[in-house]
């Protein structure tokens, strides 16, 4: 049985998604079309700065395209809810609770059987429940933004 989480097999995949062929993408990331192939084989592992432009065409996060996690959009600071941001002051701290729970969520995704769209559902929904559990602490005990 062969791994899906490779880098050749997540290259492969998102350009399948788009209905792309190799020589397609290939022209896209200015490589040869033979290269792309042993890239999507495994037979070759692209460059950090190409793995970055693969990355960034397809809107994903380097690390789901390594296969360290099967979440496609990275889990940043822009996720954090704009009600959230207007009213507290975002800290390191809050950033790095925040990636350590959708971490662990990520966790009891890894199973094949939970589609990509249905894992990206339960991050977005997870991420809601993280950050209005945080307003509600804030509210709490009183650490809102200084105007």
């Amino acid at each position: 049985m062969r791994n899906n989480n490779t880098l050749g097999n997540r290259i492969k995949s998102l350009r399948e998604e788009r209905s792309m062929n190799q020589l397609e993408l290939a022209k896209i990331l200015h490589i040869g079309n033979t290269t792309l192939s042993q890239y999507e084989s495994d037979k070759r592992i692209p460059s950090d700065i190409v793995k970055k432009k693969i990355a960034e065409y397809f809107n994903v996060s380097l690390d789901y395209l390594m296969g360290l996690t099967d979440i496609k959009k990275p889990s940043a600071e822009n996720d954090i809810p704009q009600e959230y941001t207007d009213k507290y002051k975002v800290t390191k701290k809050d950033i790095e609770q925040h990636d350590e729970v959708i971490k662990h969520a990520q966790a009891f995704m890894m199973d094949d059987e939970v589609g990509e769209e249905d894992k990206e559902k339960l991050v977005a929904v997870i991420n809601k429940l993280y950050w209005d559990s945080k307003a509600k602490n804030k509210e709490k005990f009183g650490r809102k933004k200084k105007k």
